[in-house]
Protein backbone atom coordinates (compact mmCIF):
# COMPACT_ATOMS: atom_id res chain seq x y z
CA UNK A 1 0.00 0.00 0.00
CA UNK A 2 3.07 2.48 1.08
CA UNK A 3 4.70 1.68 -2.35
CA UNK A 4 1.44 3.23 -4.58
CA UNK A 5 0.83 5.69 -1.39
CA UNK A 6 4.09 7.23 -1.64
CA UNK A 7 3.68 7.35 -5.53
CA UNK A 8 0.42 9.44 -5.58
CA UNK A 9 1.98 12.04 -3.33
CA UNK A 10 4.95 12.55 -4.57
CA UNK A 11 3.46 12.86 -7.87
CA UNK A 12 0.19 14.80 -7.53
CA UNK A 13 0.26 16.30 -4.16
CA UNK A 14 4.55 17.41 -4.07
CA UNK A 15 5.61 17.36 -7.33
CA UNK A 16 4.50 20.50 -8.34
CA UNK A 17 5.66 22.47 -5.29
CA UNK A 18 9.00 20.54 -5.55
CA UNK A 19 10.43 20.59 -9.02
CA UNK A 20 13.66 21.68 -8.88
CA UNK A 21 15.04 23.98 -11.26
CA UNK A 22 18.31 24.11 -13.15
CA UNK A 23 19.90 26.61 -11.00
CA UNK A 24 19.23 24.73 -7.67
CA UNK A 25 22.15 23.55 -5.64
CA UNK A 26 20.56 20.85 -4.49
CA UNK A 27 21.95 17.27 -5.58
CA UNK A 28 20.55 14.20 -5.32
CA UNK A 29 22.35 10.90 -4.08
CA UNK A 30 20.52 8.16 -5.74
CA UNK A 31 20.44 4.85 -3.58
CA UNK A 32 20.01 1.36 -6.03
CA UNK A 33 21.03 -1.92 -4.63
CA UNK A 34 21.13 -4.76 -6.96
CA UNK A 35 20.69 -4.44 -10.52
CA UNK A 36 18.56 -7.64 -10.83
CA UNK A 37 14.83 -8.32 -11.57
CA UNK A 38 11.99 -7.39 -9.00
CA UNK A 39 12.31 -9.05 -5.47
CA UNK A 40 9.29 -11.25 -5.37
CA UNK A 41 6.43 -11.06 -2.86
CA UNK A 42 7.94 -7.67 -1.87
CA UNK A 43 6.09 -3.80 -1.82
CA UNK A 44 7.03 -1.33 -4.47
CA UNK A 45 8.62 0.89 -1.35
CA UNK A 46 10.59 -2.19 0.22
CA UNK A 47 11.99 -3.24 -3.11
CA UNK A 48 15.78 -3.24 -3.23
CA UNK A 49 16.30 -4.36 -6.86
CA UNK A 50 16.26 -2.75 -10.54
CA UNK A 51 16.30 -4.45 -13.65
CA UNK A 52 18.94 -3.51 -15.91
CA UNK A 53 16.30 -2.25 -18.39
CA UNK A 54 14.56 0.16 -15.86
CA UNK A 55 18.36 0.90 -14.89
CA UNK A 56 19.25 2.22 -18.23
CA UNK A 57 16.06 3.77 -18.47
CA UNK A 58 17.39 5.76 -15.39
CA UNK A 59 20.33 6.52 -16.96
CA UNK A 60 18.88 7.75 -20.02
CA UNK A 61 16.62 10.31 -18.46
CA UNK A 62 19.51 11.60 -16.25
CA UNK A 63 21.22 12.45 -19.54
CA UNK A 64 18.27 13.85 -21.19
CA UNK A 65 17.90 16.19 -18.49
CA UNK A 66 21.36 17.02 -18.66
CA UNK A 67 22.82 15.52 -15.12
CA UNK A 68 26.74 14.87 -14.82
CA UNK A 69 27.36 11.85 -12.28
CA UNK A 70 30.45 12.76 -9.69
CA UNK A 71 32.07 10.06 -6.82
CA UNK A 72 30.77 11.32 -3.56
CA UNK A 73 34.22 11.95 -2.54
CA UNK A 74 33.86 15.09 -4.96
CA UNK A 75 30.70 16.32 -3.29
CA UNK A 76 31.51 18.81 -1.13
CA UNK A 77 34.02 20.30 -3.14
CA UNK A 78 31.52 20.38 -6.25
CA UNK A 79 28.96 21.99 -3.97
CA UNK A 80 31.16 24.89 -3.07
CA UNK A 81 32.88 25.63 -6.06
CA UNK A 82 30.24 25.03 -9.12
CA UNK A 83 26.87 22.99 -7.68
CA UNK A 84 24.60 26.21 -8.88
CA UNK A 85 26.00 26.11 -12.24
CA UNK A 86 25.65 22.10 -13.20
CA UNK A 87 23.08 19.58 -12.62
CA UNK A 88 24.98 17.13 -10.66
CA UNK A 89 24.17 13.50 -9.46
CA UNK A 90 25.79 11.01 -7.44
CA UNK A 91 24.90 7.67 -8.03
CA UNK A 92 25.43 4.98 -5.15
CA UNK A 93 25.30 1.06 -4.87
CA UNK A 94 25.20 -0.08 -1.47
CA UNK A 95 26.01 -4.11 -0.78
CA UNK A 96 28.59 -4.79 -3.47
CA UNK A 97 26.28 -7.47 -5.85
CA UNK A 98 28.13 -9.14 -8.79
CA UNK A 99 25.21 -7.75 -10.36
CA UNK A 100 26.58 -4.43 -10.80
CA UNK A 101 28.94 -5.31 -12.76
CA UNK A 102 26.82 -7.10 -15.33
CA UNK A 103 23.46 -4.93 -15.12
CA UNK A 104 24.86 -1.49 -14.26
CA UNK A 105 28.53 -0.99 -15.45
CA UNK A 106 27.28 -1.32 -18.87
CA UNK A 107 24.78 1.46 -18.88
CA UNK A 108 26.91 3.58 -16.77
CA UNK A 109 29.70 3.77 -19.54
CA UNK A 110 27.62 4.12 -22.24
CA UNK A 111 25.94 7.55 -20.60
CA UNK A 112 29.36 7.82 -19.47
CA UNK A 113 28.39 7.99 -15.41
CA UNK A 114 30.55 7.08 -12.71
CA UNK A 115 28.89 5.55 -9.14
CA UNK A 116 30.16 5.32 -5.50
CA UNK A 117 29.77 1.47 -4.73
CA UNK A 118 29.89 0.45 -0.57
CA UNK A 119 31.20 -3.27 0.17
CA UNK A 120 30.42 -5.29 3.26
CA UNK A 121 33.74 -6.66 3.59
CA UNK A 122 33.25 -9.90 5.00
CA UNK A 123 31.17 -10.83 2.02
CA UNK A 124 33.81 -9.81 -0.31
CA UNK A 125 36.45 -12.42 -1.38
CA UNK A 126 39.07 -13.34 -4.23
CA UNK A 127 36.45 -16.39 -4.62
CA UNK A 128 32.61 -15.34 -4.97
CA UNK A 129 30.64 -15.11 -1.94
CA UNK A 130 26.76 -14.24 -1.34
CA UNK A 131 24.92 -11.38 0.72
CA UNK A 132 20.67 -11.99 1.10
CA UNK A 133 21.11 -14.70 -1.15
CA UNK A 134 22.74 -12.77 -3.84
CA UNK A 135 26.13 -13.10 -5.13
CA UNK A 136 28.70 -10.65 -4.60
CA UNK A 137 31.51 -8.74 -6.56
CA UNK A 138 35.04 -10.66 -5.92
CA UNK A 139 38.37 -8.49 -4.96
CA UNK A 140 39.56 -9.11 -8.46
CA UNK A 141 36.52 -7.57 -9.58
CA UNK A 142 36.31 -4.83 -7.61
CA UNK A 143 40.42 -3.78 -8.25
CA UNK A 144 39.60 -3.74 -11.93
CA UNK A 145 35.58 -1.64 -11.42
CA UNK A 146 38.45 0.82 -9.28
CA UNK A 147 40.95 0.82 -12.32
CA UNK A 148 37.66 1.58 -14.45
CA UNK A 149 36.89 4.85 -12.62
CA UNK A 150 34.60 3.09 -10.01
CA UNK A 151 34.79 4.66 -6.22
CA UNK A 152 34.49 2.33 -3.28
CA UNK A 153 33.64 3.01 0.62
CA UNK A 154 32.88 1.40 3.29
CA UNK A 155 29.10 -0.95 4.00
CA UNK A 156 30.69 -2.14 7.43
CA UNK A 157 32.51 -5.59 8.18
CA UNK A 158 29.43 -7.98 8.34
CA UNK A 159 26.37 -5.13 7.82
CA UNK A 160 25.15 -5.36 11.49
CA UNK A 161 22.45 -2.70 12.73
CA UNK A 162 25.27 -0.97 14.51
CA UNK A 163 22.08 1.11 16.64
CA UNK A 164 22.32 -2.53 18.45
CA UNK A 165 27.01 -2.41 19.22
CA UNK A 166 28.63 -1.07 21.70
CA UNK A 167 31.08 1.55 20.87
CA UNK A 168 33.81 -1.44 20.83
CA UNK A 169 32.39 -3.29 18.16
CA UNK A 170 31.34 -0.42 16.02
CA UNK A 171 34.67 0.99 16.13
CA UNK A 172 35.51 -2.69 14.62
CA UNK A 173 33.11 -2.50 12.02
CA UNK A 174 33.89 0.69 10.51
CA UNK A 175 37.94 0.79 11.34
CA UNK A 176 38.13 -2.63 9.71
CA UNK A 177 36.20 -2.76 6.42
CA UNK A 178 37.89 0.44 5.75
CA UNK A 179 41.52 -0.70 6.18
CA UNK A 180 40.60 -4.34 4.28
CA UNK A 181 39.37 -2.13 1.15
CA UNK A 182 42.54 -0.10 1.45
CA UNK A 183 44.80 -3.05 1.41
CA UNK A 184 42.66 -4.67 -1.41
CA UNK A 185 42.65 -1.14 -3.76
CA UNK A 186 46.34 0.09 -2.54
CA UNK A 187 45.03 3.73 -1.89
CA UNK A 188 43.01 5.86 0.71
CA UNK A 189 38.88 5.78 0.80
CA UNK A 190 36.96 8.35 3.01
CA UNK A 191 33.41 7.09 2.48
CA UNK A 192 31.09 5.36 4.36
CA UNK A 193 27.30 3.92 4.20
CA UNK A 194 25.17 2.99 7.41
CA UNK A 195 24.05 -0.50 6.87
CA UNK A 196 19.88 -0.27 7.44
CA UNK A 197 17.38 2.73 8.82
CA UNK A 198 19.33 5.06 10.61
CA UNK A 199 17.99 6.23 14.08
CA UNK A 200 18.37 9.95 13.09
CA UNK A 201 16.56 11.04 16.30
CA UNK A 202 18.96 9.42 18.54
CA UNK A 203 21.10 12.40 18.98
CA UNK A 204 23.38 10.35 21.70
CA UNK A 205 23.96 7.46 19.27
CA UNK A 206 24.37 9.73 16.00
CA UNK A 207 27.61 11.96 18.42
CA UNK A 208 28.79 8.86 18.91
CA UNK A 209 28.55 7.38 15.35
CA UNK A 210 30.12 10.74 13.87
CA UNK A 211 33.74 10.90 16.33
CA UNK A 212 34.05 7.40 15.29
CA UNK A 213 33.70 7.54 11.97
CA UNK A 214 36.11 10.99 11.94
CA UNK A 215 38.28 9.09 14.16
CA UNK A 216 38.91 6.54 11.28
CA UNK A 217 39.76 8.91 8.67
CA UNK A 218 35.92 8.91 6.71
CA UNK A 219 35.40 12.58 5.62
CA UNK A 220 32.16 11.73 4.02
CA UNK A 221 29.31 9.38 4.94
CA UNK A 222 25.92 8.17 3.84
CA UNK A 223 22.74 6.74 5.47
CA UNK A 224 19.02 6.11 4.69
CA UNK A 225 17.47 9.28 5.31
CA UNK A 226 15.25 10.88 2.29
CA UNK A 227 16.40 14.04 0.69
CA UNK A 228 18.63 15.79 -1.41
CA UNK A 229 21.83 17.46 -0.28
CA UNK A 230 23.44 21.25 -0.16
CA UNK A 231 25.77 23.02 1.45
CA UNK A 232 24.08 22.84 4.61
CA UNK A 233 23.74 18.54 4.85
CA UNK A 234 25.87 16.95 7.73
CA UNK A 235 29.43 15.29 5.65
CA UNK A 236 28.92 12.59 7.26
CA UNK A 237 25.34 11.85 7.16
CA UNK A 238 23.79 12.92 3.59
CA UNK A 239 20.73 12.23 2.91
CA UNK A 240 19.95 9.54 -0.32
CA UNK A 241 16.89 8.84 -2.56
CA UNK A 242 15.89 4.92 -2.67
CA UNK A 243 15.47 4.07 -5.86
CA UNK A 244 14.10 0.47 -7.60
CA UNK A 245 12.60 -0.91 -10.26
CA UNK A 246 9.61 0.25 -9.83
CA UNK A 247 10.48 3.84 -10.37
CA UNK A 248 8.89 4.32 -13.63
CA UNK A 249 10.13 7.50 -15.63
CA UNK A 250 7.50 10.02 -13.85
CA UNK A 251 8.48 8.81 -10.71
CA UNK A 252 11.98 8.74 -11.20
CA UNK A 253 12.14 12.39 -12.33
CA UNK A 254 9.65 13.15 -9.20
CA UNK A 255 12.51 12.04 -7.19
CA UNK A 256 15.34 13.07 -8.84
CA UNK A 257 14.24 16.80 -8.74
CA UNK A 258 13.26 16.49 -4.74
CA UNK A 259 9.33 15.85 -4.94
CA UNK A 260 10.03 12.47 -3.10
CA UNK A 261 11.88 14.77 0.09
CA UNK A 262 8.56 14.50 2.25
CA UNK A 263 9.65 11.33 2.87
CA UNK A 264 12.14 12.47 5.18
CA UNK A 265 9.53 13.99 7.37
CA UNK A 266 7.51 11.03 7.66
CA UNK A 267 10.93 9.01 8.36
CA UNK A 268 11.72 11.15 11.30
CA UNK A 269 7.95 11.35 12.41
CA UNK A 270 7.87 7.65 12.69
CA UNK A 271 11.54 7.46 14.61
CA UNK A 272 10.27 10.09 16.84
CA UNK A 273 6.67 8.94 17.45
CA UNK A 274 7.64 5.06 17.19
CA UNK A 275 9.77 2.17 16.79
CA UNK A 276 12.97 2.82 15.05
CA UNK A 277 12.60 0.86 11.73
CA UNK A 278 14.95 -1.91 11.33
CA UNK A 279 16.73 -1.50 14.42
CA UNK A 280 17.22 -4.78 16.36
CA UNK A 281 17.64 -6.79 13.66
CA UNK A 282 20.41 -9.24 11.91
CA UNK A 283 22.82 -8.49 14.86
CA UNK A 284 26.66 -9.52 13.89
CA UNK A 285 29.18 -10.24 15.98
CA UNK A 286 32.30 -8.19 14.68
CA UNK A 287 35.20 -9.70 13.03
CA UNK A 288 38.84 -8.98 14.77
CA UNK A 289 41.76 -8.71 12.81
CA UNK A 290 42.72 -12.32 12.75
CA UNK A 291 39.27 -13.36 11.47
CA UNK A 292 39.43 -11.07 8.35
CA UNK A 293 42.96 -12.19 7.95
CA UNK A 294 41.61 -15.66 8.16
CA UNK A 295 39.02 -15.01 5.79
CA UNK A 296 41.33 -13.64 3.16
CA UNK A 297 43.91 -16.63 2.87
CA UNK A 298 40.80 -19.02 3.13
CA UNK A 299 39.33 -16.76 0.02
Amino acid sequence: MIGRLDRLLTLYAMGRLCRRSAASPDIPILMYHSISEEDSGRSAYFQTATPPRVFAEHMALLRRNGYESIHLSDLAEAIKNDGARRRLVVLTFDDGYADFLTGAFPALSEYGYTATMFLPTAHIGEARRSFKDRECLTWTEVRGLSGAGIEFGSHTVTHPQLHDLPERAIREEVGLSKKVIEDELGREISCFAYPFAFPQTDRRFVGMLRSVLQDAGYRQGVCTTIGLVNADSDALFLERIPINGCDDPQLFEAKVYGAYNWMGWAQRVKQRWGAIPGVGHEKAEPFTDTQIMTQKRKS
